[in-house]
């Protein structure tokens, strides 16, 4: 899980906790100003407590006694509370969620209630950082792709895409079980950042930690956090490497638009190998073509990418001009 995406999961969770707390006791005072003999009650039925303990110590009581005593002055709290007009249950905790009485933890283990609250963040993460809309797989239009074959490979687009479709789909839905790095290569407007996204959505829902950024993003955090001044900024700079490292699933959008130095390419080096020695796994998108690659990258990094990544080649014609011409903007 995302560090940063928990702990704002975990503070949405306190904030729910206090609100609770409030209301709880603005139960018990409402009602003990109404019904004083519940105030009484709830005395008795607590200081029950120390005398199970005690009595399972020195054996004073019989636990038995006490258990049906306990039991008695429930009962009775149940009936005064319904009889003015309250719930049986209205003091027994306003909690959001009752399994872990808003702690967003269950011996030990993260709660179901948190982890929705964690699946909300990265949805939103995601969201203001892809900036795409509801992108989803079921939205793809292969229509958009020419079913003639292509004159120079001989076969056509949209057989060429139904083919990285499946593979994309296939990839996010089976996230957990697969392995593959994917380098999506091909000209700008066909569809990467949209399968890109797809991916991210699909692979976040499912719980894991999903980091997009582009390649110029990407190269200016590793730049920030190195040579920054202002110590707030080289600190965002950190977390965001350390997050593009770490996470499940980086994307990397748009490699090859960043301003190639040699710090650049030491940078992109540390975070592709990085990332494949913690066996992360990395769809990173292109409008290069292989020979423009081995012209921009080291050695070391072309050896990366074609020894440990599978390249989806992308065909088509843009699509953003195709949906500006057909009037489906």
């Amino acid at each position: 899980m995302d560090g940063r995406l928990l702990a704002m999961a975990r503070e949405e969770k306190e904030n729910i906790r206090r609100q609770a707390v409030r209301t709880d006791r603005q139960r018990h005072e409402e009602v003990y100003a109404r019904v004083p003999e519940l105030r009484r009650l709830d005395g008795q039925i607590a200081a029950l407590v120390p005398q199970a303990a005690a009595a399972a110590m020195d054996g004073t009581r019989s636990l038995e006694d006490l258990r049906r005593e306990s039991l008695d002055l429930q009962a009775r709290r149940a009936e005064l509370l319904v009889e003015n007009g309250w719930p049986m249950d209205y003091l027994d905790g306003a909690w959001d969620c009752p399994r872990c009485r808003d702690t967003g933890y269950v011996q030990g283990q993260m709660c179901s209630c948190l982890k929705k609250l964690y699946d909300k963040a990265q949805a939103r993460d995601l969201s203001a950082l892809l900036k795409l809309g509801s992108e989803s797989f079921g939205t793809f239009d292969l229509g958009l792709y020419d079913d003639r074959p292509d004159p120079a490979s001989g076969v056509a687009p949209r057989a060429q895409m139904e083919t990285v479709f499946g593979i994309c789909y296939d990839y996010a839905l089976d996230f957990g079980k697969r392995r593959e790095n994917y380098l999506f290569r091909g000209g700008t407007g066909l569809g990467k950042t949209f399968l890109s996204a797809c991916i991210a959505r699909e692979v976040a829902n499912q719980g894991y930690s999903v980091v997009y950024e582009t390649a110029v993003g990407a190269m200016a955090a590793f730049e920030e956090q190195k040579f920054s001044r202002d110590e707030e900024a080289a600190a965002r700079a950190d977390a965001l490497v350390r997050r593009m490292c770490g996470c499940d699933l980086l994307i990397l959008d748009d490699l090859g638009t960043e301003m190639v130095t040699e710090f650049s390419r030491s940078a992109l080096y540390t975070l592709i190998n990085t990332r494949l020695l913690n066996k992360r796994k990395t769809v990173i998108s292109t409008n290069l073509t292989a020979a423009q690659m081995a012209r921009r990258y080291t050695p070391q990094i072309l050896s990366r990418l074609e020894g440990e990544y599978q390249v989806l080649s992308f065909a088509g014609s843009d699509i953003r001009v195709l949906k500006k011409e057909r009037g489906l903007d």
